[in-house]
């Protein structure tokens, strides 16, 4: 059997806590910033934790599971 390969999409976008839990960024942050204004931006800004209803597809993707 070859080695089961982690999906390269959800390698880029997030990380693993220390605790076990996902890590993710905001999306809509990227470009057309001119009408967001400055507290949605900054909160855009902030990484989040993957809710945990998606937890397991994620860590499926990711080969943690």
């Amino acid at each position: 059997m070859p080695k089961m390969k982690t999906k390269s999409s959800a390698k880029k976008r997030f990380k693993l806590t220390g605790t076990g839990k996902i890590k993710r960024k905001h999306a809509f942050k990227s470009h057309i910033l001119t009408k967001k204004s400055k507290k949605r931006k900054l909160a855009l800004t902030h990484s989040t934790l993957v809710h945990p209803a998606d937890e397991n597809n994620i860590k499926v993707m990711m080969r943690l599971k």
